[in-house]
């Protein structure tokens, strides 16, 4: 019965938003090897609610805090979020995906909210390995043996990572941006002017000026990045309030200053990573069932969809969201949540 229900509750899900889609006057195209312009009509929800309980649990070398909404026996939906970003990033699709009769957890990142380290000695740690093992320990710690994976920013590189590296762990994948798997090598490599322009906040953070810049002024910082990488969003001071709050982690200038001087090839990794690391440098292909987010307003770093398409050779999809930047679970909630339960299908 409840399997039956979820596949009604699906059907229905994607009936409604097929439904709000045609009232802008354009139908839903196919959605294996396409590509789909969602023109952004349905309307952003600007919630400024925060999550009930934040639930706590030591996996791995961290006690992680997460949020979770939904049905504890449905199949699991894992949302993952970015810089300056954190779990509010899904305030409104948790929701959505639990009355469909989903299990959603939403952890904060190592350096966010209410995540810790459980040693003072343990190495504040951003290299890109490191957030996928916090992810599959947090699986292990929640006895999840298989998930759909979701993210942006830093949650959709931890994606992908967990697709190549664990696909027996993932049912599909969801990612903003595309794939974004990195390496030092290919980081230390120049880019185009213009190109470099858009990372001048890795630059800034490999100075100890920017370190000391970044500790006075993290919440003044994240509203900049969270405006210029999508400057078409008018989000309210209490939707940014809510996240600002979870940047107060005592680790996350820490955790923040090394994810980007690692990229850039001035900072070591730990050596318990170096073989996760050596084949990510690999660059491998992502076999599960996958789709891919745009928006057509991002105004952060991000590769261009066609560079990025033969890397995914299982069933796969791209979408493009109109009038949306970096963020498009924040910006729009309901065609996030939407693009999660078609890829469950696929």
């Amino acid at each position: 019965m409840m399997t039956e229900n979820l596949k009604y509750n699906r059907r229905k899900f994607l009936s409604d938003t097929t439904m709000t889609i045609a009232s802008g006057g354009f139908a839903v195209l196919g959605f294996v090897n396409s590509t789909l312009i969602l023109p952004g009509t349905t309307p952003t929800c600007e919630s400024n609610k925060s999550f009930g309980t934040i639930k706590q649990i030591n996996a791995g070398v961290l006690n992680v805090g997460y949020a979770e909404a939904g049905s504890a026996n449905g199949p699991v939906i894992i949302l993952l979020h970015g810089w300056p970003y954190d779990i509010h990033a899904f305030a409104d699709v948790a929701p959505l995906l639990a009355s469909r009769g989903y299990r959603v957890i939403i952890p904060y990142l190592r350096g966010y909210g209410t995540t810790r380290f459980l040693s003072d000695d343990a190495i504040r740690n951003g290299q890109q390995s490191a957030f996928a093992v916090d992810t599959i320990t947090l699986m292990d710690a929640l006895k999840i043996e298989k998930a759909i994976i979701a993210g942006f920013d830093w949650g959709a590189r931890t994606s992908c990572i967990l697709a190549v590296l664990w696909p027996e762990r993932c049912k599909a994948l969801v990612s903003v941006s595309g794939y974004l798997i990195g390496n030092q090598e290919a980081g230390m490599m120049p880019l185009p002017p213009k190109a470099e322009l858009l990372w001048w906040y890795q630059f800034y953070f490999a100075t100890e000026r920017g370190r000391i810049g970044y500790e006075k002024n993290r919440s003044e910082f994240a509203k900049l990045i969270w405006q210029s990488a999508s400057p078409t969003w008018k989000f309210e001071d209490a939707t940014f309030g809510l996240t600002a709050v979870s940047l107060n982690n005592p680790d996350h200038v820490a955790i923040v200053i090394h994810n980007y001087r690692w990229r850039l090839g001035i900072e070591k990794g730990e050596a318990k990573y170096d073989e996760l690391e050596k084949r990510l440098t690999q660059a491998p292909s992502i076999t599960i069932p996958a789709i891919t987010i745009e928006g057509d307003a991002n105004g952060a770093p991000h590769p261009e969809a066609s560079s990025y398409a033969i890397k995914f050779t299982g069933k796969y999809s791209h979408r493009i969201f109109k009038n949306v930047g970096h963020n498009p679970a924040q910006e729009a909630p309901r065609d996030f949540a939407s693009v999660i339960v078609e890829v469950d299908r696929f």
